[in-house]
């Protein structure tokens, strides 16, 4: 009763939100989705709802923001809850191993150790800690812990910058640029060959020397290709914008129509931020 009474209960907080979510996995009374739910299948919707608060920054849509935030928590919870149910841990203990993970890799907040650092040693010293972590997790490969459920461009990224930290990296940007005209020139021999297997194999290695190339110019790749898909949309929002205004859609027009009409929404944009 007290349970049903926090969760009609307005600005309850995260006890009605815990509440609520036990209601939903009650096996007597509870919604019959979210008792058949497990960790493998709630997972993919954790990742989305992950994105959707990324996408909700990117735009500056903080009006969203809070429910998207709230999207992404309500995920905790729900893994929590299951976790519990079968006496794996609570969502408190969530909250206490981050809580002491914070601590430990804050000394100089939390701890004995000066604030007067440069942002850059702090990187040094967070990496140094994250590092005795692994090795407590037995952990022993420079690459072990990397996520496999990390979207692949985004784990291209940490797979080479936990190689870099052990020397194995290219000097400068150069020689990565060497490496993306050599792999480039290896996915147009696989293409000639129709050979699909190895066109897979080459589009591969240049996407991940491309996720390399970003790491040395200091840009991360899934920021930068969000930022490409963002204005693909835009620009072809244009193209159609433009088409309506002759009474046509999209099928209705051919390549060098809609390739003219790209050409100038590129140059409203430019004109736009000149302005």
């Amino acid at each position: 009763m007290a349970d049903d009474t926090l969760i009609h209960t307005p600005n309850g907080g995260l006890p009605r939100l815990r509440a609520i979510m036990r209601a939903l996995r009650d096996p007597e009374t509870g919604c019959p989705w979210d008792i058949e739910q497990t960790f493998a299948t709630i997972a993919p919707y954790t990742i989305e709802e992950a994105y959707e608060v990324a996408d909700a920054i990117e735009r500056e849509a903080w009006d969203e923001l809070k429910g998207e935030l709230g999207d992404l928590l309500f995920q905790s919870v729900f893994h929590a809850q299951m976790a519990e149910e079968a006496g794996l841990f609570s969502l408190d203990d969530v909250a206490d191993t981050m809580s002491d993970k914070m601590v430990t890799r804050h000394p100089h907040v939390f701890g004995a150790e000066s604030r007067n650092k440069s942002a850059e040693q702090q990187t040094r010293d967070w990496e140094a800690i994250k590092a005795a972590e692994r090795a407590g997790k037995a952990e022993k490969g420079t690459l072990d812990g990397v996520a496999l459920g990390l979207p692949a461009l985004l784990r291209a990224h940490k797979l080479q910058k936990r190689a870099a930290r052990v020397g194995f990296d290219w000097p400068s940007a150069r020689e990565v640029l060497d490496k993306i005209l050599e792999e480039s020139q290896e996915l147009v021999e696989a293409q000639a060959e129709a050979d699909q297997e190895h066109i897979l194999e080459e589009y591969g290695d240049l996407m991940f020397v491309m996720a390399n190339l970003g790491r040395h110019l200091g840009v991360e790749p899934e920021a930068a290709l969000r930022a490409a898909n963002a204005k693909f949309e835009r620009r072809f929002g244009r193209v159609e914008a433009l088409l309506a205004a002759r009474g046509k859609r999209p099928e209705d027009s051919d390549l060098s129509e809609m390739d003219a009409l790209w050409t100038t929404a590129k140059e409203e944009e430019r004109e736009q931020n000149n302005t």
